[in-house]
């Protein structure tokens, strides 16, 4: 595998496909440019999910997410762009890609979104006395 930025997405199949489960992916260094300014914008991404079949191997996604470095991309447009790439390649239950952008003039951004497979519904959480 290349250490190489790179669209690549690879899996791997999912050990428990008969269980629902949820896998949290924190990605704190997270760039791309503004399209505007050429300035770089910084974010911490977390991606959650409930696998189906298959899962997304991690160096693989480190790569990806280091192919936007140089890329201009509004944060609202980069966010989806993620998440309907990782879902074309992982076919999901379950999906959320949270972008927590850092302060620029003295703005933050937050954009969190989401997929659901149809027919799929999670499961009730039980709460333990």
């Amino acid at each position: 595998m290349s250490n190489l930025p790179s669209k690549n997405l690879e899996t791997f199949e999912n050990p428990q496909q008969g269980r629902d489960y949820t896998i949290k992916i924190r990605m704190p260094e997270f760039t791309c440019l503004c399209p505007k300014t050429g300035q770089p914008d910084f974010a911490e991404l977390l991606l959650e999910y409930v696998p189906n079949e298959l899962c997304v191997e991690l160096k693989a996604l480190k790569m990806y997410i280091w192919s936007f470095r140089d890329e201009g991309a509004f944060h609202e447009a980069v966010t989806n762009q993620i998440l309907d790439e990782l879902v074309a390649t992982t076919q999901p239950h379950f999906m959320r890609l949270t972008a927590e952008f850092k302060v620029r003039g003295g703005v933050y951004t937050d954009v969190v979104v989401e997929y659901r497979a149809d027919g799929w519904t999670a499961q009730q959480p039980v709460h333990l006395p």
